[in-house]
């Protein structure tokens, strides 16, 4: 391990070494074309150098090399373009100060373009810790969520099964019945929460980027009410969509899972007999999706939680299988990940569900 760390340092050093060296080159012949071309303006050639010095501390690591670039850059100007020519003569009137305030400039500059490239890669560092305390974030409460979720309706499946083969002599034949739609419900709902996990793994782990493509918007969302309505065969669902053909960029069956957990939300959560209704309109630069039910609403205190994983109660009753833990949190991954954003809000009569995709 140490020396694979003293390899790679080497390696740097040798780095550096090399690009300042290839910028006072670069540096060096562009000054001889000043020297040459405009011989009255020599000011052009301090010029040159101080933007080599600027270069070099800005992709190089640490104050060594700028300052051994302003160093080499003042002894260059006094040998190369200072008469008597490639002599190092400090002895030329005013020569002494000139070198001095010249070598003071470089290494002012030098020592600046460092700290605020240090500056800035302490800036990247912390934004990336904090890019990795809120994906950790969501990690643990999506676990959360997936360990309730699917706890329950596996425990109503065993349930239902074993009260099916213990007491099935004595079972009426409605009572059979009742069962097994039980647990065919329940199946349902743990087949629906796989899909959402396997949705999750289409996002690159750690990245949180996805592989997108130029979709309609109104083929994406026609694919989604198709599977809506194998699931809730008896839902009923307003569409309405731009008339003019919408190109989003997206993963379109990451945006039908959007859709699917939103729509499946105002059917079991909302308590309204009423439609729900599924808007796309075009805003500028974005598409904007609004689902919206006219049911119960959102409790107030779940409203700024309701999309981290954690608006399920551990207490809650056998139905509890149904929270909105899991798939409001899956649905914020997808849209973040696609750059967009998405709300929720109570209205007068019911809530609605908001996200935007960039165009």
């Amino acid at each position: 391990m140490n020396f694979k760390k003293t390899t790679g340092q080497s390696m740097v050093c040798l780095w550096d070494v090399l690009l300042t060296a290839l910028i006072l080159i670069i540096a060096t012949i562009t000054a001889f074309w000043f020297f040459v071309t405009v011989p009255e303006n020599s000011a052009n050639i301090a010029l040159v150098y101080i933007t080599a010095l600027v270069l070099t501390a800005r992709f190089t690591q640490g104050y060594l090399y700028g300052i051994a670039a302003s160093v080499v850059s003042v002894i260059g100007i006094n040998y190369l373009f200072t008469y008597p020519y490639f002599q190092v003569n400090f002895t030329l009137t005013g020569y002494p100060v000139t070198f001095v305030f010249t070598l003071v400039i470089s290494l002012m500059v030098s020592t600046m373009t460092t700290r605020i490239k240090a500056q800035a890669d302490t800036l990247v560092e912390r934004e990336k810790l904090l890019m990795d305390a809120e994906k950790e974030k969501m990690r643990a409460n999506l676990l959360r969520s997936v360990s309730h979720d699917l706890r329950t309706p596996l425990t109503g499946i065993i349930g239902n099964s074993s009260a099916y083969l213990d007491h099935h002599a004595s079972l009426t034949e409605e009572e059979r019945l009742r069962l097994v739609a039980h647990i065919h419900e329940d199946s349902n709902w743990l087949l629906n929460m796989v899909e959402n996990l396997l949705s999750v793994t289409r996002i690159q782990e750690g990245s949180m980027k996805i592989a997108t493509s130029l979709e309609s918007v109104e083929e994406v969302v026609s694919e989604a009410l198709i599977r809506f309505h194998k699931r809730f065969p008896e839902a009923d669902v307003k569409v309405q969509v731009p008339d003019e053909l919408l190109m989003v960029p997206m993963d379109a069956m990451l945006i039908e899972q959007v859709i699917i957990n939103l729509l499946e939300n105002a059917m079991v959560h909302s308590g309204s007999r009423l439609p729900a209704e599924l808007t796309v309109t075009c805003s500028g630069a974005q598409a904007a999706f609004c689902v919206r039910d006219y049911g119960v609403g959102i409790a107030p205190d779940k409203l700024s939680t309701i999309f981290d994983g954690s608006s399920y109660n551990p207490q809650s009753s056998s139905d509890g299988h149904r929270g909105m833990g899991i798939g409001l949190s899956i649905c914020k991954t997808i849209i973040t990940a696609h750059g967009g954003q998405i709300t929720a809000a109570n209205l007068k009569d019911g809530c609605e569900f908001f996200f935007l995709l960039p165009r």
